[in-house]
């Protein structure tokens, strides 16, 4: 039987939302992705513990008195691989349910099942957003055969992270394993936040090299968003700094991509940043309180 998420975040009791961190394994063992995949991206991020338990991630945010959004990419159709089960990480965000909030993910290839999988999760194991990665998933989110899938979800009042920009997944393969960069390209989401204005879009990562773009894209479109995970804040491009510090300050969100890149290691190298005093706050707990609809908005 599945188990339903249900929010215990105690807003008062916790630092910092932590918008982007990956469960690459299961309870069953089986990994989100091939190992060639997993071997590389290790090897990029030079991370040290790859694939937490679900209950490890809690305690590792527990620790920190933060509170961490939780998913799994389904890259099923792209990769030939099955994704790792939505129902283990739901019910796993549940039982730690003071510190997780668990995101789905469908893959938009598989066509109208990924919007009766998309409603399934949403309605019965009551997720709280979604999780797309086009690179890895071979897809254009701007392609019309994709938006039965944005109006859905729109109808869910979910938000949706999307990949954006460069490609540690891939990152030193031949040919990048056949993975795409222009597919996270974030103008392609451009198109998808006018389209559906009503869906959040929340664009991951500093989206090098379409920083510009991205700047834009969040500054124009009030639903869309933009998280800092995937890269240690003393690398984020200097427009991305400048503009968190005042036309951005309401529209950027902590995130790490956990286990990648540990929550210690980014806030370090965040001190750092020439940020405003009164953004820091709001960069990493405020905005996401917000677009999570925590406070109850």
């Amino acid at each position: 039987m599945s188990v339903r998420y249900e929010s215990n975040i105690d807003l008062n009791a916790i630092t910092a939302i932590d918008m982007h961190v990956h469960l690459e394994v299961d309870d069953c063992g089986h990994k989100a992705m091939p190992e060639d995949l997993f071997e590389a991206s290790a090897a990029y991020f030079k991370s040290a513990e790859r694939t937490p338990s679900v209950d490890r991630v809690a305690e590792v945010y527990r620790e920190a008195k933060m509170a961490a959004v939780l998913f799994t990419v389904d890259a099923r159709t792209a990769l030939g691989h099955e994704p790792n089960s939505i129902d283990d990480l739901v019910a796993g965000a549940a039982r730690n349910n003071d510190v997780l909030i668990p995101f789905g993910s469908v893959d938009p290839r598989t066509g109208p099942a990924a919007i009766t999988e998309a409603r399934r999760q949403a309605d019965v194991l009551g997720v709280r957003g979604f999780k797309f990665h086009p690179s890895l998933q071979g897809f254009d989110p701007s392609s019309a055969e994709f938006y039965p899938l944005w109006e859905a979800l729109q109808e869910l009042g979910l938000p949706c992270i999307f990949h954006t920009g460069q490609n540690g997944m891939g990152a030193g393969l031949p040919g990048g394993r056949g993975i795409k960069l222009r597919y996270s390209n974030p103008l392609l989401l451009d198109d998808v936040a006018a389209d559906f204005p009503g869906l959040t879009i929340i664009m991951a990562h500093p989206s090098v090299p379409w920083q510009d773009e991205a700047n834009s894209i969040a500054t124009h479109k009030a639903n869309v968003f933009i998280d800092l995970s995937g890269w240690s804040p003393k690398y984020f491009p200097a427009s991305l700094v400048k503009m968190s510090n005042n036309v951005l300050a309401s529209k950027v969100l902590f995130g790490t991509d956990y286990p990648l890149i540990t929550p210690a290691k980014w806030l370090a190298a965040f001190a750092d940043l020439p940020l405003k005093d009164e953004v820091r706050p709001r960069i990493l707990k405020d905005n996401a309180v917000r677009v999570l609809g925590l406070d109850g908005s």
